[in-house]
């Protein structure tokens, strides 16, 4: 008996020493190990501390708490050391109840530490295995244990775990195990800086909770490299915060709600259910709150095209005065409706100068959802609604311009010449002349014939399933990835096949982060998180999702081209041809990677200006000024998104439509065309005329006629150009600048 009581009393003076209870921790938490390894691991000199070592171990193998393997050479822990081990934690863990730490949760409570519950969460969050997830939990309550605090904090428990887990090169599971959100600082600066924009409280709302959301599709949707690839610069995910949520933009069909009513989409039987509209202003009120309750599934724009003509069956035996009414009803309760962000709901309406063919003999849907004859029948009832909408944007001088909704005119071969047509497009350039409001789409080309729009430049085209209605209605925009161009050029360092490569390279992943947006997408559907785009009739989703457009966007051109070759698109032809080789490469590059039915993928040249800020800021960072090529001033600098030819150029516009019809054939996903007018009065017979040149001889398949203007809140008078101070009255912090370039 004695001497079982002093073998007890040696081992526990084998723990007594702290590099004893070290080894056995070591070979604990790494298993066996070699005389050498535990040296290394331990950090003790070979020379200066091997005699000392070999002591330790000596003290160790005698009292058996370790042991060697004469097959590896190398030293392992027995059971006794196991229990060493054991019986140690107990007591941390009984001194540690005494201490009795507190941990203030992520649930607002106050609770006493235990390493059981980092040892659930290690294998619940992160998938860590189970002996792992304890040896981590007993080096965490280590460390926390030497805390002088009155409290801990689940956060900072967190980021020592996290720490543990890098240190053991355990870099995957902490990637998962990362916590989301927003530092102090940051919700602070965004307090301040939504303040000064007048957004409102609900903006402050949205970008946090897109904040949150937009580090889970960082670190736990997309694949490690596209993830990179965006942090560092060579692609940028539009739309991140609601990367996994919703789609970008929607074309709607309005007969579909003519015909079967409204309904919200909500599983909540409180919430109203609409019938089909019996009259114009329920039909506008219709489209209106179709605007508004889709917007909580659409990320960006919205689309209602063939306006004019699908409102026409309600038109009939109404006096222009009570139509111009309803419109003005219309316009006003848009404008009065403002999405989760704080401005105004972003929504395009395209006017039909004419009935297109493929539109004449379908059934017109009118009031009670009963039909009315075809589209043919009212061929004046739709050109009455465009005028009307043209003059109500004309009118009332005190006010503002209205940019919402924005107007597309489709220009159809049957409307050039065609009297009633062209009184039509004269409205229509006046309004561009006065107030830049209007784009215009050619549809002359006949490869356009099918083709929609929205005012982003966004195109849908009957070129998927070849059906006018499946191809360009009920459907939209997975969303968009943009290719960096220049850093491309920069890496290739002058060899066309790096840079091809390169090209290649981005492209892929490109291609891989929408198609698991899109996967995501098919998940919220099946999920039933956007109830209001999958409602049924008829059997049939409103949604066409698998008709949706994955759009592979860029910046740049123009930079890249000066680059690779130090001359500009449009001063040099072999620029120029450069950048449509460029554009060729990919758009060919897409077009192998688009598979039916659910890869609809298409190059496009999609505005962005935070990609063309965000990516050139990064590009200075990583190349220095000395090999970055960038558009605007060192202070704020930019690369060229959605045009070829930098703004700022004083190229003709005759060059400029040249360059740009060349390039928006290469880009069928979405393709838009600004034309700067000078600060002055504009002639609209002019612009007019400009108008059908493109159609005529030009291939450009949207554009706009952009005018800068001031709006002088103080004494109500809209002037051409920014100004810095309204010469009528003399206020300065009183006006609102508009121009399509930014402010």
């Amino acid at each position: 008996m004695p001497r079982k009581r002093y073998s007890g009393l040696k081992v526990l003076k084998a723990a007594s020493s702290t590099l004893r209870l070290q080894v056995l921790n070591l070979l604990y938490e790494k298993g066996p190990l070699t005389y050498t390894e535990m040296m290394n691991v331990l950090k003790l000199s070979p020379t200066r501390d091997a005699g000392r070592f070999a002591y330790h171990l000596k003290f160790l193998l005698k009292t058996d708490l370790i042991e060697p393997d004469t097959d590896t050479k190398k030293y392992r822990l027995t059971d006794l050391g196991k229990t060493m081990i054991t019986f140690r934690e107990d007591i941390e863990k009984q001194y540690f109840k005494r201490k009795k730490m507190m941990v203030r949760t992520s649930r607002f409570s106050m609770e006493e530490f235990d390493r059981n519950k980092i040892v659930d969460s290690l294998v619940k969050e992160a998938g860590v295995p189970v002996d792992q997830a304890q040896k981590v939990a007993r080096e965490t309550e280590r460390h926390v244990s030497h805390f002088k605090t009155k409290y801990l904090t689940a956060p900072l428990i967190r980021e020592i775990v996290n720490t543990i887990l890098i240190q053991k090169g355990l870099e995957e599971y902490r990637h998962k195990l990362t916590r989301l959100g927003l530092p102090v600082h940051d919700v602070t600066q965004l307090l301040k800086t939504t303040s000064t924009m007048s957004l409102g409280v609900e903006a402050i709302h949205k970008a946090a909770g897109d904040a949150v959301i937009e580090e889970y599709t960082l670190l736990n949707v997309l694949a490690r490299d596209i993830a990179d690839a965006h942090l560092s610069g060579s692609l940028h995910l539009n739309n991140l915060g609601c990367w996994i949520l919703k789609p970008s933009k929607f074309m709607h069909d309005i007969r579909f709600f003519f015909k079967h009513g409204l309904k919200t989409g909500s599983a909540d039987f409180t919430k109203p259910l609409y019938p089909p509209p019996k009259n114009l202003q329920s039909a506008l009120l219709t489209a209106s709150n179709i605007i508004k309750i889709a917007s909580a599934e659409v990320i960006d724009e919205q689309a209602l095209d063939y306006f004019n003509i699908f409102l026409a069956p309600f038109t009939q035996n109404l006096s222009p005065d009570e139509i111009k009414e309803s419109l003005r009803l219309f316009i006003s309760n848009l404008n009065q409706s403002i999405s989760n962000t704080g401005v105004s709901l972003k929504t395009s309406v395209s006017l039909e100068l004419v009935i297109p063919t493929f539109l004449e003999k379908k059934t017109a849907v009118g009031p009670n959802g009963k039909t009315t004859g075809t589209y043919a029948d009212l061929v004046e009832e739709s050109r009455l609604i465009a005028s009307l909408l043209l003059e109500l944007m004309l009118e009332d001088e005190k006010h503002r311009p209205l940019f919402n909704p924005s107007l597309i005119v489709k220009i159809r071969p049957e409307a050039l010449g065609n009297q009633e047509c062209e009184s039509l497009l004269f409205q229509s350039h006046r309004l561009a002349a006065e107030k830049g409001i209007p784009y215009f789409a050619n549809l002359c080309n006949k490869n356009q014939r099918y083709t929609s729009y929205t005012a982003t430049g966004f195109r849908l085209a009957a070129e998927w399933k070849k059906d006018w209605e499946l191809d360009t209605l009920q459907t939209g925009s997975v969303d968009s990835v943009i290719l960096n161009l220049p850093r491309a050029t920069y890496e290739a360092e002058g060899k066309q096949s790096r840079f091809l490569k390169i090209l290649d390279e981005q492209l892929e992943m490109a291609l891989r982060a929408l198609k698991t947006k899109y996967l995501t997408l098919q998940q919220r559907v099946r999920e039933k998180l956007l109830p209001f785009l999958t409602q049924k009739a008829d059997g049939d989703s409103y949604l066409r999702l698998e008709n949706a457009s994955h759009l592979i966007s860029f910046v740049g051109l123009n930079e890249a081209a000066q680059a690779f070759l130090g001359k500009s698109v449009y001063k040099d032809e072999e620029a120029l041809n450069f950048a449509k080789e460029t554009l060729k490469y990919l758009h060919k590059g897409i077009q192998k990677s688009a598979r039916k039915p659910e890869t609809r993928a298409a190059l496009s040249m999609v505005p962005s200006t935070e990609a063309s800020k965000r990516l050139v800021e990064l590009d200075v960072e990583k190349y220095g000024w000395a090999k970055v090529r960038a558009s605007g001033t060192r202070n704020q600098p930019f690369y060229t998104d959605f045009a070829a030819i930098p703004f700022e150029n004083s190229s003709s516009w005759e060059k400029r439509l040249s360059i740009e019809a060349q390039l928006h054939k290469l880009t069928p996903g979405s393709q838009l065309t600004i034309i700067q007018l000078p600060d002055c009065q504009q002639d609209p017979n002019k612009l007019l005329s400009v108008t059908k040149e493109i159609s005529k001889v030009h291939g450009l398949g949207f554009y706009t006629y952009n005018r800068a203007l001031t709006h002088c809140t103080g004494c109500q008078k809209t002037l051409y150009g920014l100004l810095d101070k309204c010469p009528s009255c003399g206020a300065v912090n009183m006006l609102v600048r508009f121009s399509r370039l930014g402010t």
